[in-house]
């Protein structure tokens, strides 16, 4: 960089410093200048700051924006006050439910804030277990498509078949595989900042550990966020891969630039969002950063991972095939909840609205059904055949409802059901009846089967345990595929 082209930049940053302050009140410049302290002491000291990089998440919510807007002043306030800065990195994790409006919205913010081309910023998408450069112009791939549809089928079946709780828990293994991957990605991070509040990292581990429990590798969740990290170190953060097996899922690329371990920190700047539930701040939103109200991640209520929108159509599904009520009902039920729920949690205005607009009013359930249908398929590439066979979890158990579902759902198929046991425990049958079953399900063969030889334990508050044929703490059985029932003798031996 030619001198005459870094001092064009350099004028460049101060307008764009100058331009975010202006949108700032008195209590967030304030808010700012401690942010700007508590990152000069994590450095060990101003004059390490030109060292230090943290990791900031973007996943297109309000927050996730507003983060970043504290994070840029704070960089391009250091810089102008002192010869060097700290290094930002953003991360964007392009999960199941990550739509192209919210990654426009995210690529309208960058260029707001004059990210792109800025050498003390990297910004990077983790997609389909890998780590690229963000590019909000990406397409996703088929399988991209085939891996989030399998995630979320495979986590959903591991529940109760009366509790709609677990629904969404691969999102919580998506992250916690992100969260370690982006944080050692090359020369790696030292701290991660977040404005999660208290109860919101109570939500997130609680999840991450009901989650974790499925595969077998539970996480601590009184650790909190500042002790996730060493946890994810310790049992190796790649739960997808011990999930389904090495032979099935590989490593997460590119190989060979990932530090084997990184002990990073957690710097909460919860109590430093002054006016996070104001709406006087929207400006900095809409005239500024140029994001659009309708690319914006909608707020989470119960299910973290699940929008609210999906939940209430799951719930109104629930409800029409296993518990024999309208869908309308179900459908109902969880907005009113969810209102309650809302209410309760005292959440700003233009969360409720923003909530409610999803939902829409009660003659428009129908319409929103056939809109939530059409969002599952564009999405996830799911039917609703194969969501309700989920809601069911038949396969589980050596298939303990299985009956009771083809009672259900598919009485035709009830004369198949020797054959269908006989397919789940790696038998031989006729092409229409396994066709049959992978069209109903939405998996393959192989995973089904898999989930034939789990066994559920009931845990706390409505959860379950997975244990597999090995034993309890391996817990999902991963790799009888490739190594047959010999070599589970061998290693339940050596263990």
């Amino acid at each position: 960089m030619s001198a005459i082209h870094e001092q064009a930049m350099t004028y460049v940053y101060q307008q764009v410093l100058q331009r975010l302050l202006d949108f700032y009140s008195r209590a967030e410049r304030t808010a700012l200048q401690l942010l700007i302290q508590r990152l000069i002491v994590a450095a060990g000291g101003i004059e390490r700051i030109g060292d230090y990089r943290v990791l900031s998440v973007q996943n297109g919510s309000r927050e996730g924006f507003y983060v970043l807007t504290a994070l840029r002043a704070a960089q391009l306030s250091i810089a102008g006050r002192h010869p060097a800065t700290f290094d930002l990195r953003v991360a964007t994790p392009r999960l199941g439910e990550t739509t192209q409006a919210s990654l426009e919205n995210i690529h309208r913010c960058y260029s707001a804030l004059f990210l792109y081309d800025d050498p003390r910023v990297e910004l990077l998408m983790a997609d389909n277990r890998e780590v690229v450069p963000f590019d909000h112009r990406k397409v996703p791939s088929e399988a991209w498509y085939e891996s989030n549809r399998t995630h979320m089928l495979m986590l959903g079946h591991l529940r109760p078949s009366d509790s709609l709780l677990g629904l969404g828990d691969e999102g919580y293994l998506a992250m916690a595989e992100f969260y370690r991957h982006v944080a050692r990605w090359e020369s790696g991070v030292d701290s991660w900042v977040s404005s999660d509040t208290p109860r919101q990292q109570k939500q997130f581990m609680a999840g991450l550990h009901r989650a974790t429990r499925k595969v077998g590798q539970p996480v601590d969740p009184s650790c909190g966020f500042d002790g996730l990290f060493m946890q994810l170190d310790t049992i190796g953060g790649d739960f997808f891969q011990q999930f389904y097996g090495r032979a099935r899922l590989g490593p997460w690329r590119p190989e060979g630039q990932f530090e084997a371990c990184r002990r990073i920190g957690h710097i909460s700047i919860d109590d430093l969002i002054v006016d996070r539930l104001e709406e006087n701040n929207w400006p900095l939103f809409s005239e500024f950063l140029r994001v659009r109200p309708d690319g914006l991640v909608a707020p989470t209520i119960e299910h973290e991972f699940l929008s609210p929108f999906l939940s209430a159509h799951l719930y109104g599904l629930q409800a029409c095939y296993l518990q024999g009520r309208s869908y309308e009902t179900g459908y109902g039920d969880y907005v009113q909840r969810t209102v309650m729920l809302m209410h309760r949690k005292q959440l700003p205005l233009h969360v409720c609205q923003q909530v409610q607009e999803l939902f829409g009013s009660p003659a428009a359930i129908p319409e929103r059904r056939a809109q939530a249908a059409n969002e599952v398929q564009n999405t996830l590439r799911l039917n609703e055949t194969q969501l309700v066979c989920m809601l069911f979890a038949p396969f589980v158990d050596n298939g303990a409802g299985l009956e009771h579902f083809l009672r259900c759902s598919h009485p035709g198929m009830l004369v198949a059901m020797p054959d269908l046991h006989k397919a789940l425990q790696g038998g031989t049958v006729a092409d229409q009846v396994a066709q049959w079953m992978v069209d109903v399900s939405g998996l393959s063969i192989p995973m089904l089967g898999k989930l034939y030889r789990v066994r559920l334990v009931p845990a706390e508050r409505g959860a379950v345990s997975v244990v597999g044929p090995q034993s309890v703490e391996q817990g999902f059985d991963t790799d009888e595929d490739e190594q047959g029932t010999d070599g589970l003798r061998e290693r339940s031996a050596r263990r």
